[in-house]
């Protein structure tokens, strides 16, 4: 990765705002915070973070272990809440912490998992008439379905785990081509993932298989058997995908996640015959119309259904195992799906990548080990019990261990849209007339880089095993995903968008500062609020000492000038590297 300097970020983000020619000014500041936590993490020129700071080596395979205790309920403090929330919700907030002190880790986790949201994006999307004919072939309304849940559903833990699993078992809008309504089939997928998030992977999978997103995403809705006169064969597309990206990996795994060995060498998972065989079962599979037409988006809230003609009866063998002829399409789904599920690997490979994705970069292989283990039996022998998994993965003391904060090789980059949803939720961001008019936020140069089911590929917008070129993290061997989507045009335009955002607002959704108010004219104490409630308390005291000198060479005393002394807080917060590295 190429490694602008400190002056060079600096300038093209002032380029904003031209008439700040004081190198003091916050927003100057901010720029230059921002370019360290860049070159920091790549192991460029800054010595506020260093680049291992993000990552956790890897050691031999381990079996698991019993993790210690997590702190009691009484010792919860209010930066033990904070962090506890960066990893578990969509942003932390001042109640939100009251609720983590009060019930503890383990019951507010309790208490999520059964708390309603704010109704569902597709019934949003009938709520603006945007089901009419006049949207078929448009995603109108989608992104504001999208940001609506992220922001306001008040089930902060399932929007969390939601966005965590449409990273790892990927559709994305711009390739849902073939049935029209891409509003809808979009909205459709993010809400059957939302509810299922808390269930069993292996229902997950069930659902996945027969969507119509899915169908349409990776292409085999529509797929046929061979057909002997012109030796045309399935599509293998989500054959492939479906063991390398959402089940088993490419390389065999012990449970701590480590790559299995033969004579020293890696283990390949599957071959092209097993994707041959297995592209078999995914013959068949079609929209279910009803009887209808495609004139209402209805179909794509439907599962699809099975054109018997065009299934492939004849045995289907990949991964050492067979699905017998003879069998319909869906129960020969049904057996290649538990075959899949039955695999080893699927517990490393999912339970790491959640990890990965919630609290760390890099997770040691003990911790790995330790949920995997939960994934495979919930202790009530049930594999794939995801409420299981995730309390494993955020109660674990690797997790909950707050001298992990101090450990330079733990923790992980906040994608962009996270770090937007921190500030949204945090400040009670909402859309006043409904629209969340928000829009798609993936042009990295003059927004975030990265907007909702909108990845550019079928491997997210970035892959689990992504490394820096040329950097420290290179050199030790460790990952840094989030850096795939990090470079000199994304760190402008993210700080550039959230300095708009904080003081315009976007759109017409706008933040509310009142609990800010009071504490605007002292630097000092309205740092250390957004300190708490964005950063867990996890900004240096050089850092917060830059950033109160900067808030106090401004104007005070008059509600004008406090709301210009927040604005400027806020920006400063959310560009310095202690926010961006989630620790």
């Amino acid at each position: 990765m190429e490694q602008p300097s400190a002056s060079e970020t600096s300038a093209a983000i002032t380029l904003d705002m031209p008439e700040l020619e004081n190198t003091s000014h916050p927003a100057y500041l901010a720029a230059a915070l921002t370019a360290s936590a860049l070159l920091s993490a790549c192991g460029g020129g800054s010595d506020l973070r260093s680049a291992d700071s993000l990552t956790q080596p890897q050691a031999a395979p381990l079996a698991a272990s019993p993790a210690p205790a997590p702190a009691a309920l009484a010792s919860i403090s209010e930066l033990e809440a904070a962090r506890f929330l960066a990893q578990a919700s969509m942003g932390a907030s001042g109640e939100q912490i009251a609720r983590v002190q009060a019930l503890g880790y383990a019951g507010w986790l309790d208490e999520q998992f059964t708390l309603p949201g704010n109704g569902n994006r597709w019934d949003w999307l009938v709520s603006k008439g945007l089901n009419d004919m006049t949207y078929r072939n448009s995603e109108t309304g989608f992104d504001s379905a999208a940001w609506r849940k992220l922001i306001g559903s008040p089930d902060t833990l399932r929007q969390r785990i939601t966005l965590a699993l449409t990273e790892i078992i990927v559709v994305s809008i711009d390739g849902l081509i073939g049935g029209g309504w891409k509003a809808f089939s979009a909205a459709a997928y993010l809400d059957m993932m939302e509810a299922a998030c808390f269930g069993n992977y292996r229902d997950i999978l069930q659902q996945v298989s027969t969507s119509p997103a899915m169908g349409e995403y990776l292409t085999f809705r529509g797929n046929t058997k061979y057909n002997p006169q012109t030796g045309a064969l399935p599509d293998e597309n989500y054959a492939r995908e479906l063991m390398q990206l959402f089940s088993i990996g490419l390389l065999e795994l012990n449970l701590d996640g480590t790559p299995r060995l033969a004579n020293g060498k890696n283990i390949e998972t599957y071959t092209l015959d097993d994707i041959t065989g297995l592209a078999r079962i995914f013959t068949g599979w079609d929209f279910d119309l009803a009887g209808g037409k495609a004139d209402t988006p209805d179909f794509m809230r439907r599962p699809m259904i099975q054109v018997p003609g065009r299934h492939e009866t004849d045995a289907s063998t990949f991964l050492k195992s067979t699905v017998p002829a003879g069998l319909g399409g869906a129960d020969a789904l049904k057996a290649a799906l538990d075959i899949i599920f039955a695999h080893p690997n699927v517990a490393p490979f999912v339970s790491r990548q959640l990890i990965q994705r919630l609290v760390t970069s890099n997770p040691v292989p003990a911790y790995v080990a330790r949920v995997a283990a939960v994934f495979n039996n919930d202790g009530t022998g049930s594999k794939g019990n995801l409420k299981a998994v995730i309390k494993a993965i955020l109660l674990d003391d690797e997790a909950r261990n707050a001298s992990n904060i101090s450990n330079p090789q733990f923790g992980k980059l906040r994608e962009p849209m996270l770090r937007f949803l921190a500030w949204a939720r945090a400040y009670k961001a909402t859309a006043a007339n409904d629209i969340w008019n928000i829009g798609n936020t993936s042009d990295p140069a003059t927004r975030l880089g990265q907007s909702p089911l909108r990845s550019p590929s079928v491997f997210n917008f970035f892959r689990p095993g992504y490394v820096p070129p040329n950097s420290s993290i290179a050199t030790a061997s460790l990952v840094a995903p989030e850096f795939q989507i990090t470079n000199e045009s994304s760190v402008v335009g993210y700080v550039n968008y959230m300095q708009h955002a904080i003081s315009a607002g976007v759109s017409d959704v706008d933040a509310d500062y009142s609990s800010l108010l009071p504490l605007a004219d002292n630097a000092a104490s309205l740092l250390d609020e957004i300190n708490l409630v964005l950063a867990a308390g996890q900004l240096s005291n050089t850092t917060l000492l830059n950033l109160r000198t900067a808030v106090n060479s401004m104007p005070s005393g008059t509600d004008t000038r406090r709301t210009q002394r927040i604005y400027a807080a806020l920006t400063l917060v959310m560009a310095a590297p202690e926010f961006i590295v989630l620790k």
